[in-house]
């Protein structure tokens, strides 16, 4: 497949949705399918950012990237990568002062990999509210929980895009920006935004959440999804409109990746990749040539 013109969407795919291949496969496929990025996953399988030489490993990986000519973004949603028996565990919200440290070095080493490999995002999200704890009190630990990854982001020219997660504490849009007001409205706090899950919970529909959020997406992920499930679906099984949805991108002048994510399709993750693309470039055709407005 041919690469688009460069007025286009630059459109990803998530390594949490190629788990059985080999990162070096994985990429490779990428780049033959004609992809113009990668959404990279720190986890054991693919850059584990827990063990010995993640320097020298990273740099390895920004030699391949830019011999493929993929551009990446950072993700740091693995479900074990910190404890290997409870999902996502520890969060940013965690009692533990120690284990919300294990979640905060995560980020910052993932700054640091995003820094050496030339990815201009990582990607981040709060938590789920412990059992027993206040929002008030879950607010106030996030919020000093991120500030020092938001200052390293900083230092590094890197924006930290959290994500807005269904069942999280930031769930929302509107927590997103209860964070970055608390915060004093810092440059290097950038949001992730799931198309899928505007689909989701946000009161307004995905086309009118990617205008709102324009200012301060800095990641976007994308798949289908239906009203009031989180459950991410291949493309044309959910409900979304994506036409309007990806020239709404464009519209707003966002220049990042568009990264599709479907971590639990990994068993047909190849095939997936080249649908997924195709479907992509489809709806992102039909847009352009059916003079759709925003």
């Amino acid at each position: 497949m041919s690469r688009p013109n460069p007025e286009s969407l630059r459109f990803a795919y998530g390594t949490n949705g190629l788990t059985d291949l080999r990162l070096g496969d994985a990429l490779a496929l990428l780049a033959d399918l004609g992809y113009d990025g990668v959404s990279l996953t720190l986890d054991h399988m693919h850059l584990d950012p827990l063990a010995p030489d993640l320097t020298a490993r990273t740099r390895r990986i920004a030699r391949d990237l830019e011999r493929l000519g993929l551009g990446v973004a950072i993700e740091t949603g693995a479900r074990y990568v910190l404890d290997a028996r409870r999902k996502h565990h520890p969060t940013l919200l965690d009692p533990d002062p120690e284990a919300r440290g294990a979640r905060i070095d995560l980020l910052l080493r993932a700054v640091r990999v995003a820094a050496e490999i030339g990815a201009p995002a990582v990607h981040c999200f709060s938590g789920v509210l412990p059992p027993g704890e206040s929002e008030e009190t879950a607010w106030r630990r996030l919020t000093d929980a991120i500030e020092p990854v938001v200052v390293a982001a900083e230092a590094a020219g890197v924006a930290l895009a959290i994500e807005p997660e269904p069942g999280h504490l930031l769930a929302d849009l509107a927590g997103f920006h209860r964070l970055r007001t608390a915060l004093g409205d810092p440059a290097a706090l950038g949001l992730t935004l799931d198309i899928g899950h505007c689909q989701c919970l946000e009161p307004a529909p995905p086309v009118e959440c990617v205008r709102a959020a324009a200012p301060w997406t800095r990641h976007v992920q994308i798949e289908d999804m239906r009203r009031g499930v989180h459950e991410h679906l291949p493309f044309g099984e959910g409900e979304i409109d994506f036409p309007p949805v990806l020239e709404a991108l464009r519209a707003t002048g966002y220049r990042g990746l568009v990264g599709v994510e479907l971590p639990r399709h990994s068993h047909a993750g190849p095939e997936l990749a080249r649908t997924s693309l195709r479907f992509l470039r489809e709806a992102e055709r039909a847009a352009i040539e059916g003079g759709v407005r925003c």
